[in-house]
């Protein structure tokens, strides 16, 4: 039985692929801890450290990373990884809007994203033969390219706030 994330199994429900539980309890970590009641709407570690400027956003991107090297791992291919990518970036990117940024993160859910591209290759097959000449460089420099510039990013916007508080302060 295909268990997925956006399933809600018993705790004692079987994992149908055990080799990337490390990533789904992430993906449910940062993405689904709790439920809004009355809704399939879940709001998880993400979206709350994801109030704290900058912090929140470094946080999330080492969260996200997980998942990744998760993938990586699992020798998922580059376009699969690039997705995952994006995802990570559009999520680096919504944290820096004010309030509007932390809903839009809840609705976005780029780790739950990130899982269930995960969870599709892995349950396809789809992986690259750990013989392929340059995979292991090519998936290394994608996961680090994406990281690195969401870092950088998270960097300029601590900057921000800090030298914003600077000119406030007399």
């Amino acid at each position: 039985m295909n268990k997925r994330l956006s399933d809600s199994p018993r705790p004692h429900a079987p994992l149908a692929y055990p080799d990337i539980a490390m990533s789904r309890a992430l993906a449910r970590f940062s993405d689904d801890l709790v439920k809004i009641p009355g809704t399939d709407i879940g709001i998880g570690a993400d979206a709350v450290v994801g109030l704290i400027p900058g912090v929140g956003d470094l946080i999330g991107t080492g969260l996200s990373s997980a998942i990744m090297v998760d993938a990586v791992r699992q020798r998922v291919p580059i376009p699969t990884l690039a997705r995952m990518g994006f995802n990570l970036l559009l999520d680096t990117g919504l944290g820096f809007v004010p309030v509007v940024g932390d809903a839009a993160d809840v609705v976005h859910r780029a780790n739950r994203k990130n899982y269930r591209l995960l969870e599709q290759a892995v349950a396809q097959g789809k992986h690259v033969d750990v013989s392929a000449k340059g995979y292991l460089g090519m998936a290394i420099a994608t996961v680090v390219g994406f990281v690195l510039v969401s870092l950088v990013l998270v960097g300029l916007l601590i900057w921000a706030i800090v030298a914003g508080l600077g000119a406030l302060l007399p």
